[in-house]
Parts: C-alpha cells; structure tokens; sequence
C-alpha cells in the first residue's frame, strides 16, 4: 500500500499529530451485521413525504431526465404544497401533456430535460402551462 502525507514531511522527524493520509480507496460493503449496531425501521412515507394530503406519486416513461437520476420506469414523489423555484425539477402540464423537467426562471422561463438528446421548452402566453408539483424524491428500482 502507498501511503501520502499531506504537507512536506521528513520521515524521521515525523510528529505525532501528523495523521497519515491512504491513497487506497476504502470499498463500501456491507455493514458488519452486529445486532449491537442496528437501528429501528424506518417508516419510507415519514421519511419521504412531508405533506401527505398534497402529496402524490407518479411513473416516469421516457428517458428525458436520466441526467438528474430520474431512469424510465421510476417513481416521483411530488409535493404541490412547494413552491418551485429556479433549477426545481418538476412535474408540469403543457399543453395537456404531463413532463417532468427542471424549470428555469432566468432567462427566460423553460423547461429544461436532463438529457441532450431534448430541447427545452419555452414557455409563453401561447402554451397552456400549469405546474402540477415539485419533485422531492426519485425511487429507481434497479431489478
């Protein structure tokens, strides 16, 4: 293993406050499953909505947001009681048409995907726009 010092150091003149900095990585496995360690259950609903009766869940299709870590096929948990601001991902009605994208304010006001593969939508008086929620949290199931 290869060991770095942060600072100029003398290896014979070495302090004992001096704490020695590994360049390996350290792997995060598994915990260790001592039952000393365990903590209580957590309840995913207290832990992921904090207005229930403005809070809904919806299924992503398509892939326009894969850059936020929002995957085809994931949940959202959107909150209508937030008010979204610059750079919010959220859930909007254009024209009918439900998207999820992160909205930006400034400039001008659009709707921006995560992916390049999408160009933004503008919105103006022309669109009928409506923002539906913010997005607080995404669940991505991986099998």
């Amino acid at each position: 293993m290869k060991i770095n010092y942060i600072g100029t150091v003398i290896a014979d003149n070495l302090s004992e406050l001096m704490l020695p900095y590994f360049q390996d990585m350290v792997h995060a496995g598994f915990p260790s499953p001592a039952s000393d360690f365990i903590e209580s259950p957590i309840d995913l609903n207290e832990y992921l909505i904090k207005n229930n009766a403005a809070t809904f869940l919806v299924r992503v299709s398509g892939k326009s947001m894969i850059g936020a870590g929002i995957n085809d096929g994931a949940t959202l948990i959107i909150d209508r009681s937030i008010k979204p601001s610059h750079n919010s991902i959220i859930v909007a009605a254009v024209d009918g048409e439900f998207v999820c994208r992160r909205l930006k304010t400034k400039p001008k006001l659009c709707l921006v995907a995560e992916n390049k593969g999408y160009k933004p939508i503008y919105i103006n008086s022309q669109i009928d726009f409506e923002v539906t929620g913010l997005v607080t949290s995404v669940i991505n199931q991986f099998t």
